[in-house]
């Protein structure tokens, strides 16, 4: 028997309402240390005792469980309660919401209808929760129902839950229940700053947040790591250094919430010293994959999803496959974005066949994302033929995206069959469809700068372009020859090559092409600078004339 339980056992002089309590007051701090084995000796100590039929005893169990990640372990002893209480149903709720499986928190939340058990305050939160994490917006409006019939949805915690779920999908229900709460609480302001983001209204977002700060409250981690993802998605650096402070003054920037959205804002923004300056400063969190499990941080589908990723930008197909194979010892089944990324590593490096096989073997139908990856290897390595399948494939799922088409006809124009290219052009024109606007921008001070192909509305645009023109000579001059195969619009050379020499922003919402590439490497060595570009894909460091990148993108 642990140290903690022969404590308890020492006290046979205490009233039995005191010793139980103690008892309780063990297991919760076995529970704060996430110490398994410690609170395994009080639960056989509990069992031997006869104490499970006390609720709050068992009670305090399920929510050990719970925290240790054992939501089965909660379960059982729930089952046993002799008298389940709101708060017994409450915490094996709380549970498996809490322990990625929400479909068994909301049925444990029908079966606590059925038994005619009303929720209450603790309840609704973890529901609404397993009902975000699901997608399923009819259940929550149901809930959402039901807590206006009990006069919950007045209370904080239960309203914050509502505007949490519905700012996922319909944000302007999520106004609503936000603008009727007579109190907010931090929750509530995350879930409408976190709603503006996912909708991509970025500048609301950051509105809401300047409102928050004004309104003196308290805001947590999860907010600040929120506007920090804004700041790297629009690669605000400026204003992603002032939160940075912020976030130091409020001691938030040791949380690995925040940590990891500063080190997205600067990789994002090409400020690797920076990104390695946050990552060294991280305390008691992993630094490496296989140090996790000496932190007791076990990794999750996002954990897995960020190192396959990683393999398939690196090129490590043995790893990629490792990684890939490794989430099962975890009791992890591998999800739709697992396989994006393994057919991703696969079809860039050339493995297109064995991507092809990954597909079909897949437990659930191949989305455009899927197919859209192999469609990316099949351009890198000119295989029109299976580019074509793929197209048809992902069209059969029903409307796709721009990028498909534009996908399609850029592996026809890579394999040389430009009547092909513009065919699949033609056909995203016949459909309506447009697709989006190449851009390039760069950030100045608090202002940013956009610019489309062939833009001379910027007030200095002269300057811009007589640059442009010196640099093209001394590229030129240095060896740079213009590959005008990239442009697939039916245009003399010379347009061909004023349209790829303008390519020299910093920031660009499509993917950078090959001849862009090697003329920015030309540009970083004959100025001696150091130019960094984020595309739509990854960023790429130039410098001396080579690419962070290795020329593999």
């Amino acid at each position: 028997m642990g140290e903690l339980a022969l404590a308890i056992v020492g006290l046979p002089s205490v009233s039995f309402e005191k010793y139980y309590r103690n008892i309780c007051n063990s297991i919760l701090t076995s529970t704060h240390l996430k110490s398994l084995s410690n609170g395994q000796q009080l639960h056989a100590h509990v069992i031997k005792l006869g104490l499970q039929v006390i609720p709050l005893v068992s009670n305090y169990l399920i929510n050990f469980y719970s925290k240790c990640q054992r939501p089965y372990d909660s379960s059982q002893i729930f089952h046993e309660i002799p008298f389940k209480s709101i708060t017994s149903w409450s915490s094996v709720i709380s549970t498996f919401a809490q322990n990625e499986l929400p479909c068994v928190s909301l049925q444990f939340f029908r079966r606590m209808l059925k038994y005619g058990i009303v929720p209450d305050d603790h309840v609704f939160p973890s529901a609404m929760k397993s009902c975000a994490v699901l997608s399923r917006w009819d259940v929550g409006q149901s809930l959402h129902s039901l807590s206006m019939k009990l006069g919950l949805n007045v209370d904080v915690f239960v309203g914050s839950s509502i505007v949490d779920m519905c700012a996922k999908w319909a944000i302007h229900d999520a106004r609503k229940v936000f603008n009727e709460m007579p109190d907010r609480n931090v929750v509530s302001w995350c879930g409408m700053i976190y709603g503006h983001i996912c909708m991509g209204e970025d500048e609301e977002a950051l509105r809401l947040f300047k409102q928050a700060l004004m309104e003196n409250l308290e805001v947590n981690d999860f907010t600040f790591s929120c506007v920090v993802r804004v700041c790297g998605n629009s690669t605000l650096l400026d204003l992603g250094k002032q939160i940075h402070g912020l976030c130091y003054k409020t001691s938030f920037d040791s949380s690995t919430f925040v940590c990891s959205s500063l080190i997205s804002l600067y990789s994002k923004c090409g400020v690797i010293e920076g990104a390695y300056m946050v990552f060294d400063e991280l305390q008691n969190v992993f630094k490496y994959f296989k140090q996790m499990e000496f932190v007791r941080i076990r990794p999750n589908f996002v954990t897995f999803v960020c190192v396959l990723l990683g393999c398939s930008r690196a090129g490590m197909v043995e790893k990629g496959h490792f990684y890939f194979k490794l989430m099962k010892d975890y009791g992890i089944k591998p999800r739709c974005q697992h396989y994006v990324c393994l057919v991703d590593l696969l079809a860039r490096a050339g493995k297109l066949e064995e991507a092809l096989s990954i597909i079909k073997e897949m437990p659930m139908q191949p989305t455009e994302t899927v197919w859209g990856a192999l469609l990316t290897g099949c351009r890198l390595h000119g295989n029109a033929e299976m580019a074509a399948f793929a197209a048809d494939q992902a069209f059969k799922l029903g409307t796709v995206s721009p990028g498909m088409h534009v996908l399609l006809s850029n592996a026809y124009a890579a394999a040389g069959k430009y009547d092909e290219a513009a065919k699949a052009r033609k056909m995203l024109k016949d459909r309506g469809v447009k697709k989006e606007t190449g851009l390039s921008w760069v950030e100045e001070g608090n202002r940013i700068h956009t610019f489309t192909s062939g833009d001379r509305s910027h007030p200095k645009s002269v300057q811009i372009f007589q640059k442009l023109a010196e640099l093209k000579e001394e590229v030129e001059r240095a060896g740079y020859i213009a590959d005008t195969s990239f442009v697939l619009k039916q245009v003399d050379d010379e347009e061909k090559k004023q349209q790829l020499a303008i390519i020299v922003k910093v920031m660009k919402n499509t993917r950078v092409c090959g001849d862009c590439h090697i003329w920015i490497k030309f540009v970083s060595k004959c100025t001696g600078r150091t130019l960094i570009m984020r595309d739509n894909n990854r960023f790429h460091h130039f410098e001396g004339g080579t690419c962070s990148c290795g020329d593999y993108w």
